[in-house]
């Protein structure tokens, strides 16, 4: 292992970056050197995340203009601040590291870097972009997807995107299904962040369930981006995401139309063979459960083929492997790192 990496982590105080700093605390290269929050400035990071107690003893969120004066060689930066925040902070994170001569290495988790340009971004968020010159040197995929040389900085697809990137790309570079895909989705009230909001109040989420902006999300033109520019092929994505009456995980069922001569041996094939050098991807024969998964890094997937319709379940932790642990594995990958360092942790199971 090389020596210690230090880390900035940008947004720290919300449950992405609470998460960060816990699957940190088992990482044996990567050491936080600052957590920025803006709102929770000079308060103890254990004092926020009582989880933590014990495991960075002393360390305080700091201010973005309070970053340490030596980096080391190279750093990395992660960002789990909120979109429309996210790009600022890291446009003064990355002045910084320039600055105290640091190569950095960003994984930004927000949206801000999911696009290629900021009229994309914009035309989807409807705000003008922080830091329209850095996002050339950004790339949005996952590790599992990622075929040529390592990126420069990335903009890590996120939750509900990481769920359908998974179930999406084994069919799409192979032109397996008819490009018209639909997905549903349920997931836990921690996606919506450490706010507090009408939908995410206990009360109303408790033994609820129910969907909200059907067919209107954003992820899904964030979504079709990446997959057209991954695969080469032009991709509607019809997608419906509902607030689930747990706290954590996401379960999705994507629905295709297999081309015409495409059975299910063909299917699962091009899945095993997508995934076979993928550590946390699972092709499992049953339908997978959230249990299997929640705490960890792994995500299971299943497939069901029947009258030419395919149906492919996914299982993931949305604050693990669609946020705080994919940032993580691509920081790995980013710094030479085997992608499972720090992430062997299995599932919880029975949380």
């Amino acid at each position: 292992m090389p020596e210690s990496i230090p880390a900035i982590v940008l947004g720290g105080s919300g449950y992405v970056g609470g998460e960060l700093l816990r699957l940190l605390a088992s990482h044996p290269c990567i050491r936080p050197a600052a957590v920025v929050s803006r709102s929770r400035r000079h308060e103890a990071v254990e004092a926020v995340f009582p989880n933590l107690r014990g495991a960075w003893p002393g360390l305080r969120f700091t201010a973005i203009d309070d970053l340490p004066d030596t980096l080391g060689d190279r750093c990395a930066i992660f960002s789990t601040a909120a979109h429309g925040a996210s790009a600022q902070l890291v446009d003064r994170a990355l002045g910084a590291c320039e600055e105290r001569q640091c190569v950095p290495s960003v994984v930004d988790v927000s949206a801000d870097f999911r696009f290629r340009d900021a009229e994309a971004y914009e035309a989807v968020y409807g705000i003008e972009h922080g830091a329209p010159d850095r996002m050339p040197m950004f790339r949005s995929l996952l590790p599992e997807h990622a075929t040529t040389r390592k990126p420069r900085h990335v903009g890590h697809p996120g939750c509900f995107a990481t769920g359908m990137l998974l179930a999406a790309m084994p069919l799409m570079r192979p032109g397996l299904v008819d490009p018209s895909l639909m997905v549903s989705a349920v997931t836990g009230s921690t996606g919506a962040g450490r706010a507090p909001r009408p939908t995410t109040h206990h009360p109303t989420r408790h033994a609820n369930m129910f969907a909200y902006k059907p067919l209107a999300h954003r992820h899904a033109p964030e979504v079709e981006g990446i997959l057209r520019a991954s695969t080469g092929r032009g991709v509607q994505l019809h997608f419906v995401p509902a607030s689930g009456p747990f706290a954590r995980g996401i379960y999705m069922v994507l629905h295709a139309r297999l081309l015409d001569g495409v059975d299910a041996g063909q299917v699962r094939d091009a899945y095993a063979r997508h995934y076979a050098k993928a550590p946390f991807v699972h092709l499992v024969d049953a339908p997978p459960r959230l249990k299997d998964v929640v705490g960890s890094n792994h995500a299971c997937l299943a497939t069901a083929v029947n009258r030419g319709t395919l149906a492919v379940a996914v299982a993931l932790d949305n604050l693990v492997k669609g946020a705080a642990g994919g940032a993580i594995q691509w920081m790995n990958v980013l710094h030479g790192l085997p992608e499972t360092t720090g992430l062997a942790t299995p599932a919880a199971a029975w949380m």
